[in-house]
């Protein structure tokens, strides 16, 4: 059975239906990632506070090595969708089969290092008692998934890359509905299942996820959707290798800088209480939402540009970009507007505590003004990938996070803030202590929401400025057919070597 209808060529035709084509299936498969999220978060609910707590501050650790994952295979798509568009689909194929072997090794390495400085990690990020005990079995379940999640974006990129969206878009629906369905019985104990609490959560994501990425290198194998992985071309290619590495490692970074990022801030809203770090953790999973929307069309919009770059028509991918950009802007100011006037609403679906809802309720209020501009400049940094110049994406998330959102929520939270290095005896030489402070202007947990909204502003207008630079347009794929050691013709037969 083929599928090569689901592929949308981007290099010809009107931009707005095509575009619209490519990213509502990753809009809706985004959606549904974060559907089952939320469910996660539904039945955690029903546990305790400390359970919310546990999984919230858990959330952006998790985000740490999904990120990784995607930054990993952010190069597969710039280098898929620009050999499709220059009709180079034998090398395109190489590109996936490269991403499968390098998605495997990192994400191996990644999970043994992970469990064995799990205690460690927990406790940094600021769980403590009943909430590092539920903290810590959530992350060890985790941990386990994590090559399961690498695979399945090695599958996701390479058929996006090549213009098809819809079928991982199914199979994130069939995952989703799994996790969904499942959730209650590990979490809660249905049935004859134990009540698991946390760790229930994890166990059903694990489950949901390992279906989903068995189905996803089958039908990797089998190339009907486009690209074709071929047992041959796992033998490693240190050109290409080097090539997916040298575009992708600025993806990862950036992965991990919005993840560290992340942390940083759960662990400053921790000092807060357990109140307002469980509203952070359901307003940011309401908040996914809208990433969800600006990271698929930003997704969609890595595709388009590649396409073009690919084909020799740089005008028409900054017209994708264009376009998308407006369009996701327009969509989720309409969103945050909703949840603006309806917020008690939104935060009363998760959780009956009502000091819990009344932090949700300033958070979502606050942040919801953002959200156009923050989903803006995801679809510029989309545009930028698909290129290949990740690099620029990764310094705007750097800039984002780092230069304006942490220094500012620490300005706008705190007042007068003291650190003390502590002073030490070597032989004869005393070296004294060293006492940093500095004085904010003690906003509170309020501080940290305004510092959201205000950085996603300004960090949207330098995206913008940057973009129309235009340093983008080269694309990634000038190299010869001789330089990463792939046949340039299709090779013949459905069986692998």
């Amino acid at each position: 059975m083929g599928n090569d209808d689901a592929r949308v060529d981007m290099t010809t035709g009107a931009i707005s239906p095509k575009l619209f084509s490519l990213a509502w299936p990753l809009v809706l498969g985004n959606l549904l990632q974060t559907l089952y999220n939320l469910a996660d978060m539904f039945w955690v609910g029903r546990v305790s506070t400390e359970a919310v707590a546990a999984v919230s501050l858990m959330f952006p650790l998790s985000w740490l090595f999904v990120s990784t994952a995607m930054g990993l295979t952010a190069a597969t798509i710039a280098l898929v969708s620009q050999y499709v568009g220059a009709d180079e689909d034998r090398r395109a194929d190489e590109v996936v089969a490269q991403t499968v072997l390098l998605a495997t090794v990192v994400s191996v390495v990644l999970a043994l290092v992970g469990f064995a400085t799990r205690h460690w990690l927990v406790y940094w990020i600021g769980a403590r008692d009943a909430v590092f005990v539920e903290a810590l079995a959530y992350i060890e379940v985790i941990f386990l998934t994590l090559p399961l999640t690498f695979l399945f974006f090695a599958f996701r990129s390479s058929l996006q890359g090549a213009g098809d969206t819809k079928t991982a878009m199914w199979l994130v629906a069939v995952s989703a509905g799994i996790n969904i369905v499942i959730d209650p019985f590990f979490i809660l104990g249905w049935g004859p299942f134990p009540a698991l609490g946390t760790q229930g959560a994890a166990v059903a994501t694990l489950i949901a996820r390992l279906f989903a990425t068995a189905i996803g290198i089958w039908i990797l194998i089998n190339g009907s959707w486009g690209v074709k992985l071929y047992v041959r071309d796992l033998k490693p290619n240190p050109t290409l290798l080097r090539k997916l590495i040298d575009i992708g490692y600025p993806s990862t970074l950036d992965g991990w800088a919005r993840s560290f990022a992340a942390v940083f801030m759960a662990a400053l809203v921790a000092r807060f209480g357990p109140a307002a770090t469980a509203a952070y953790g359901i307003g940011v999973r309401l908040m996914s939402v809208s990433w969800s929307v600006a990271g698929a069309v930003g997704q969609a919009t890595a595709t388009g540009v590649g396409q073009n770059l690919g084909a020799r028509t740089p005008d028409r991918a900054a017209a994708v970009t264009r376009a998308a950009t407006a369009g996701t802007m327009v969509l989720l100011a309409a969103a945050g507007g909703v949840v603006w006037l309806f917020p008690a609403t939104a935060m009363g679906a998760f959780v009956d505590d009502p000091e819990t809802i009344a932090e949700g309720v300033v958070f979502l209020r606050i942040v919801a003004l953002s959200w156009a501009f923050f989903g803006g400049l995801m679809v510029v940094q989309g545009g930028f990938r698909g290129a290949g110049n990740t690099g620029i994406a990764m310094v705007l998330s750097m800039l984002s996070r780092w230069v304006f959102r942490i220094p500012l929520a620490a300005l706008l939270a705190f007042g007068a803030v003291s650190v003390t290095l502590g002073g030490f005896d070597v032989g004869p030489l005393a070296v004294p202590a060293v006492e940093i402070g500095y004085t904010g202007l003690d906003w509170g947990v309020e501080g940290l929401w305004w510092a959201y909204t205000t950085a996603a502003v300004a960090s949207f207008v330098v995206g913008v400025a940057w973009f129309l630079r235009g340093t983008w347009r080269e694309g990634v794929i000038d190299e010869t057919d001789d330089e990463t050691g792939v046949e340039s013709e299709p090779v013949s037969g459905t069986t692998d070597d």
